[in-house]
């Protein structure tokens, strides 16, 4: 039987610091029906000190005690993130050295709310080669760092978290069966990040614009956001000859309950086969769905058949089709 990448370990990291809607209701003009209808978020995580890299340290060094695997054993580690700790070197690199990585390398993966998937997808190619044994993928945002909390559109569906995995060769057809990963540019003025690169390089101009903050057309994203992440959610089940019935879990993005709905209700999928969390962490971006898989380990069973979906600035979107590998 050929070799695939299993995820043998999953571990997640949030801020203690939470900030509840009504919290939420001090700062900009909005209230807890208004975030709860329209989001499905009720609280978020904040992270008061640090970095993206102090996030994934937490959840990197939780992740390797719990699956025994020493510093040393570790081959690579990509890192998924909008929210680097700076521009270079990678925050991959920067954690590597935090958490004493000697002999891996790593590089950040930016996809937005799909890095999760795509640095899932490409940690399975460098196991399924035979090249490495032990991959180490992580998804992690501290969006408070530029999220704009005068902007009541997108302040309240953010929030900071951390969530990696361990990858490692399986023969006996279980981990990741199959992928599928899109992108279109054309999106990119929808969901962005407008200063700070090379088009905007941070000047006083940039800053008083406030054009180093998350900016979102939120009806178009959600337009865009409802088809895409059905549509590949369902082909994905095609190409796999999967029913409703065959899967056991729906791991989709939590960016919004009622993209998460359109997503199960396309599949086929009654609410108690999807993960949920975002009333308690809203959406961490990249963290998302490590950080479901996280909460609901405890409920996966070995050989259970999970679909990851999701969708991010940019465009990107994607799916995943993995078989369970373990129980807890």
């Amino acid at each position: 039987m050929k070799t695939t990448a299993a995820i043998t370990g999953v571990q997640g990291y949030l801020p203690d610091n939470i900030v509840t809607n009504d919290d939420m209701a001090k700062i900009v003009d909005t209230n807890d029906e208004w975030i709860t209808s329209r989001t499905g978020v009720k609280e978020r995580r904040i992270l008061k000190d640090g970095a993206s890299s102090d996030m994934a340290v937490e959840a990197v060094n939780g992740l390797l005690k719990k699956t025994n695997t020493s510093v040393d054993e570790i081959d690579l580690v990509i890192l998924a993130t909008v929210t680097a700790d700076y521009p270079f070197p990678s925050t991959a690199n920067v954690l590597c050295d935090k958490v004493g990585m000697k002999n891996a390398w790593g590089f950040d993966l930016n996809a937005a709310c799909s890095g999760f998937i795509y640095g899932l997808s490409t940690g399975s190619q460098f196991i399924e080669t035979g090249k490495y044994k032990k991959v180490i993928v992580v998804g992690v945002d501290k969006m408070s760092a530029i999220v704009d909390y005068e902007d009541r559109t997108t302040c309240v569906i953010f929030g900071d978290g951390c969530g990696a995995v361990l990858l490692e060769p399986n023969n006996e057809g279980l981990g990741i069966q199959d992928f599928i990963l899109k992108s279109d540019g054309a999106g990119r003025n929808f969901l962005f990040q407008p200063g700070g690169g090379s088009v905007a390089p941070a000047s006083i101009e940039t800053v008083e614009k406030r054009m180093h903050y998350v900016k979102q057309e939120g009806k178009q994203v959600f337009k865009f956001a409802v088809t895409n992440m059905a549509d590949v959610s369902a082909e994905i089940m095609k190409n796999n000859n999967l029913t409703s019935d065959d899967i056991d879990w729906l791991v989709p993005h939590q960016a919004n309950l009622r993209i998460i709905d359109a997503t199960a209700n396309r599949m086929g999928l009654p609410k108690e086969k999807v993960m949920i969390n975002i009333q308690k962490y809203g959406n961490t971006t990249a963290g998302t769905l490590p950080l479901c898989l996280w909460d609901y380990e405890k409920q996966l069973k070995k050989g259970d058949n999970l679909i990851l979906s999701a969708f991010g600035g940019g465009f990107t979107w994607g799916a995943v089709y993995l078989k369970w590998a373990y129980n807890s």
